[in-house]
Formats: C-alpha cells, sequence, structure tokens
C-alpha cells in the first residue's frame, strides 16, 4: 500500500495524472514523426539548496554558480511549491537527447581572494550544501554504495556542492568519497558532473520516441578545466587569485528493463523503510487492541452491570447509597469552563481533521505524488481555506449548546485564532528568511494571496457556517444538569487532572513516533515521502488509540464523581503534541545538528510548532468527541429521576 502512490504515477493511455504525462524524445533531426510529437532538447533544471546542518535553503543563483544566459523563463510554480521554498529555474546545462559530451566547459569563474562570492562558497561546502537538479520531472541522483558486501546503493536526489576537511585532517561529508581530498583545511568544490541518462527505447514500449527513466550523476572536482589532475582545493584562507572552470559529461545508455511508470522505484527501493513501516504498524496494533481490550472490559462488564444496577434500584433511599459515575448525573453536561475558547478549537479541531483526510485521500490516490511537485501543500492549503464552513458550524453549534450568547465573538475567533496564530508564526519566520535572503522566504505578492485567500473565502465561508449553526437547536442532552453544582471529593492521584492528561497522550504518540520519524526526516532531510498508504493506516490508528483512551480516563474520573470531562477529554489526547514537540527536539539535536546559528533554529522550532499546533487540534478534537459519544451513551442508558 505504500507504493500506492508510485504504481499510479504511470496510469492507463486514456489520461495521466496532472502533470504526469510522458515525453518522448529523440534524436536530432527525427523531431516529430508523424502526428506523435518528440523532442531531442533535454532540459535540465536546478532548484534550491539545502542543507542537513542548517533550515535555511538557498536558491541556486545565490552561489555564483553558472547562470543560463538563453534568457529562458523559469517553470511556473503552484502554491505549495512556493509556501516550501521550491525555487525552480533553468540552467546552463544543455543536452540532446543521445548527443554524448565528455569534458564539456560550462563556463568559469574567478574570484579574488576571498571575496564575498567565495565566501559564500565555503559557507555552502562547510554546512554540506547540496543541490537538487530535476530532468523530465525527475530527481538527478547521486548514487553511492552503503554496504560494500551486499552491493547495496543509496540514492540520493541531493548532490554535494563541495566538501571540506578539518584542521586535524578528517574528511567530512562527501570528501570521504575519495581518497585525494584529504589536505588539511581544505575546501574542495565540486565542479565537474559526470551524469548517465538512462531511457527506455519506444520499439520495446510500443510508443514513439525514447523516455527517460532515470538521471544519475557522480560529482567529482578538478583543477584545471581538462577534467583529470588534482582536485579543485580551496585553503581556508584564500589569499591569492583562483578560477575554477564547471564542466560535464554526459553519457545514455538504453535500459529496457524498467519502465516509464516505475522509473520512481529505484530511489524508493535505496530507502530501507518498508519493513520498519510495517514493525511500525504492529507496533500501534498491539497498542490498539491492548486498548480495545481494557475498553471492552469497562464498558461490557463494569457499565453493564453498574447501569443494571442503578436502573433495578427500587427507593430513593437505595439510590442515595449508591456512589460512582450515575451520582454526577446532574452536572456531567455543565458547561465547561472558558466555552467559548473550547467551542474554538473543536471547531479549527474539525477543520484539521476533514482537511487531512481529504489530503490523504487524494495522496493514497496518487494525485499528490511526489512527481506532482508542491501538490501536496497546495491542496492542504486550499482544502483548508474552503473548510472554513464546517469549522463555523461546530464551533457555533457547540457554542450554542453551552447557552453562549456572544455569537460575533466565537465567529471572530473561530475564524481568525488559529489562522492568525498560525499566520504570525509564519510571518515572523518569513522575515528571518527574508534577513537571510533565502529561497525558503515567501515573496509579498504570495502573502497577498494568502490573506485573500484567508480574508476573502475562508472568514465569509466560517461565518456562513456559524449561520447554520446558529440556527440549528442547541443540542439535547440525555439529562438535565442540576441548577446547583456539586461538591468534588478529593481525588486520588491518577484521577487528578494533571496526571491524567499527562498519562493520556503517552499512548497516542507511541503509535505515531516511528512514522514521525520519516515525516521529520522526509522534511527536515529533504528526502523523498511516499508511503501515503502507511500514513493513512496511522493515522486511523492514532484516531482510535486516542479516542479508547480518553474513554478509559473519562470513565475512571468520572467514576471518581469528578465532572469536569470537556477540558480533560480534550486535553488527554491533545497532549499528544506535546510529545511530539519534545520528539522534534530530540530529533533536531540528534539527527540534524543545526549549527549555523539562531535563525535555523527559530525556523525549525517556528514549524515544529505550527505541526505541534495541528496536532493538538486533531487529537484534541478526536478525544473530545470519543468521550462525548461516551457520556451521552452512558447516562442515556440510565434511569434518572
Amino acid at each position: 500500500m505504500g507504493r500506492l502512490s508510485v504504481l499510479l504515477l504511470g496510469v492507463a493511455n486514456a489520461f495521466y495524472l496532472p502533470g504526469l504525462a510522458p515525453v518522448s524524445y529523440c534524436r536530432e533531426g527525427q523531431e516529430n514523426p508523424g502526428d506523435q510529437p518528440c523532442t531531442a532538447d533535454i532540459e535540465l533544471f536546478v532548484n534550491k539548496l539545502t542543507s542537513h546542518d542548517s533550515a535555511i535553503p538557498f536558491e541556486y543563483s545565490a552561489f555564483d554558480f553558472c547562470q543560463d544566459t538563453d534568457g529562458e523563463k523559469s517553470p511556473t510554480e503552484n502554491l505549495g511549491q512556493v509556501l516550501f521554498g521550491e525555487r525552480i529555474r533553468p540552467s546552463p546545462y544543455k543536452f540532446k537527447f543521445d548527443s554524448e559530451e565528455t569534458c564539456k566547459k560550462v563556463c568559469e569563474k574567478k574570484y579574488s581572494g576571498d571575496d564575498d562570492n567565495m565566501k559564500f562558497l565555503k559557507h555552502g561546502m562547510m554546512f554540506s550544501y547540496e543541490h537538487h537538479w530535476i530532468i523530465d520531472n525527475m530527481p538527478v541522483t547521486w548514487c553511492y554504495p552503503v554496504d560494500n558486501e551486499t552491493h547495496k546503493t543509496f540514492c540520493s536526489t541531493g548532490i554535494p556542492m563541495g566538501c571540506f576537511v578539518t584542521k586535524d585532517g578528517t574528511p567530512k561529508d562527501a570528501c570521504v568519497i575519495n581518497t585525494g581530498y584529504s589536505k588539511k583545511s581544505n575546501f574542495y568544490l565540486f565542479n565537474h558532473h559526470d551524469i548517465v541518462i538512462y531511457y527506455h527505447d519506444g520499439l520495446d514500449g510500443g510508443y514513439v520516441g525514447n523516455r527517460l527513466i532515470s538521471a544519475r550523476l557522480n560529482p567529482k572536482s578538478y583543477k584545471s578545466g581538462e577534467c583529470k589532475g588534482d582536485p579543485m582545493a580551496i585553503p581556508q584562507e584564500l589569499k591569492e587569485d583562483i578560477t575554477v572552470p564547471y564542466t560535464y559529461s554526459i553519457k545514455f545508455v538504453k535500459n529496457n528493463d524498467v519502465k516509464w511508470a516505475s522509473r520512481w522505484d529505484y530511489i524508493l527501493d535505496s530507502m530501507p523503510h518498508t519493513n520498519i513501516q510495517w514493525f511500525s504498524i504492529m507496533n500501534s496494533l498491539v497498542i490498539v487492541l491492548f486498548l480495545s481490550g481494557m475498553v471492552a472490559m469497562i464498558t461490557v462488564r463494569s457499565l453493564h452491570k453498574d447501569i443494571a444496577r442503578y436502573n433495578s434500584l427500587e427507593s430513593q433511599e437505595e439510590a442515595q447509597e449508591e456512589f460512582g459515575w450515575k451520582l454526577v448525573h446532574g452536572d456531567v453536561f455543565r458547561p465547561p469552563a472558558m466555552p467559548m475558547l473550547f467551542s474554538v478549537l473543536c471547531g479549527s479541531g474539525a477543520q484539521i481533521i476533514i482537511m487531512t483526510f481529504f489530503t490523504l485521500f487524494f495522496a493514497c490516490l496518487g494525485f499528490l505524488s511526489p512527481a506532482n511537485r508542491g501538490s501536496l501543500g497546495s491542496t492542504g492549503i486550499v482544502l483548508f481555506v474552503f473548510l472554513g464552513l464546517p469549522a463555523g458550524y461546530v464551533s457555533a453549534r457547540l457554542y450554542k449548546t453551552f447557552g453562549g450568547e456572544a455569537w460575533k465573538s466565537n465567529t471572530i475567533l473561530t475564524s481568525g485564532f488559529i489562522t492568525g496564530t498560525i499566520f504570525i508564526i509564519f510571518f515572523v519566520m518569513n522575515l528571518i528568511l527574508w534577513g537571510e535572503h533565502s529561497s525558503a522566504a515567501i515573496p509579498f505578492g504570495t502573502l497577498v494571496v494568502i490573506l485573500l485567500l484567508w480574508f476573502g473565502i475562508s472568514i465569509p465561508l466560517t461565518f456562513l457556517g456559524a449561520f447554520y449553526g446558529y440556527k440549528k437547536r442547541p443540542i439535547e442532552h440525555p439529562v438535565r444538569t442540576n441548577p446547583i453544582q456539586r461538591e468534588i471529593p478529593e481525588q486520588i492521584f491518577y484521577t487528578k487532572p494533571i496526571p491524567g492528561i499527562i498519562m493520556g497522550g503517552i499512548l497516542p504518540f507511541g503509535c505515531i513516533f516511528i512514522q514521525l520519524f520519516f515525516i521529520l526526516n522526509s522534511i527536515w532531510s529533504h528526502q523523498i515521502y511516499y508511503m501515503f498508504g502507511f500514513l493513512f493506516l496511522v493515522t486511523i490508528i492514532l484516531i482510535v488509540t486516542c479516542s479508547e483512551t480518553t474513554i478509559l480516563l473519562c470513565y475512571f474520573h468520572l467514576a471518581a464523581e469528578d465532572y469536569r470531562w470537556w477540558w480533560r477529554s480534550y486535553l488527554t489526547s491533545g497532549f499528544t503534541a506535546v510529545y511530539f514537540f519534545i520528539y522534534a527536539a530530540h530529533f533536531c539535536s540528534s539527527k540534524l545538528e543545526l549549527r549555523d546559528g539562531a535563525a535555523s533554529l527559530i525556523i525549525y522550532f517556528g514549524y515544529t510548532s505550527i505541526m505541534s499546533l495541528a496536532i493538538f487540534l486533531f487529537t484534541g478534537t478526536v478525544g473530545f468527541l470519543a468521550c462525548y459519544w461516551f457520556v451521552r451513551k452512558i447516562y442515556g442508558a440510565v434511569k434518572v429521576d
């Protein structure tokens, strides 16, 4: 199921998923045979440069590499690409299909000692920045061995721009691939690239032309423009002028064993994730089965006996002698503290839940595959904007049930509190990225578009949903609420609010923490995430776990005659977000080692805060809905005088 999105990359001949139609290539002079066109020109596009040691990406042009001089236009970027820093630009690398080149010169750069451009190149090599190149909508990969005994290789979509050797002679990152990169306190710029393009012959595939199935690259460093000899070593302190030649070699290899629809497989197969993903799901299922057994034992045995006993009581004196959850029936549906805030969080949580399910549904169908760049972000944002309608409805209906009368304030908060918080965090990070001249900085025009989507679509839809929510009658509860509030007895340790909330987030987090590693790794280590089938299953398991955990703890504190279940049900499962934030901090310190200053840390924890907020709303709302269903069921099943 994890490869469902990949298998759907090449669907039936009747149609292709948006942006995923194959392109046929043919040799120069053989273009457009008949009515099935093909082209000889192969375009190589460059994207932003990223690093594992920094959260701040940069455009290709920021490092003074060779630039395109033909004046070609950049591909049109969608909203998701712009928001997540995709900056795809034309490159000076021009190829003709099946036309091989050896040591072809692209350009030459001259530097006057340690000028600003050279300092920035050194900065990029110091922090292991990587190229991201694209040919035929496929990432150009750098494949290198990871196990000499099994001959396994790992194909990375990041191509190192260079490397460096420390003062004690320790080669860092890509410098370990060649023993020639060994001089102390030296930088080695990879200014030559050996490119191999594999293609599938149209004669074997039943179509005109040829289709590209992979593009692989091997970065090298040469001091001379003849592509041989000593590497391009740049001292730590460069005092003299230096000339850097940029060259490449390219060859074409026919490979009819791989079909166009399966051309992503060699990248995905090199990532040993599948077995670990199944282990994660089995681990989560064990937790779900354990919780299901506990909930079943409580609901089938304890509650069934309690309800039967309560309903069989014949006198008022017998009822007064009883204790437990039935004694708080007159207070259990008493509105919670801060009912407006509670309603707003539930409305925004419903918005997040529906958005998550629709996004994962489209992703599992293949519409949001890695080949359709930026589609995942664009779909999520557009869905979030249009789902202001159910957010307003849920918030208004719940607030009216609580007896709230400030409906205008409730609707304004529903449309602006969570969205505004996210926008403020995002805007602060954008100011930092602007100051760092990063490619991830959102242009002013895009910020205007986001505000137009918010004020022009999301807020009106929220008001429309709130209008229909307020028109509905308040939700009727199965029991009446007493006018005088009952005193809550002294609670034992595990039924007190804080211990229960802290314990409540452990099990849901245990179901998802392995999946979180791959998600964080794909975001911050710039790897391809494609296992949306696994993610969908884990999301279902998370919902079940949050529901069962909240129901279990809800029963315990109701049995202890504590009827304040509204906020506790939300915070119990919502506390999963706190564990996620702690895990993300651990991931940052152990896997990323962001060492280029406070800006990277602010960016990392800014995005982590947004993700934590989304998880809090998702899990908290799920826990509340499960607990609300449970409370209505048990109090609707007993006879109340």
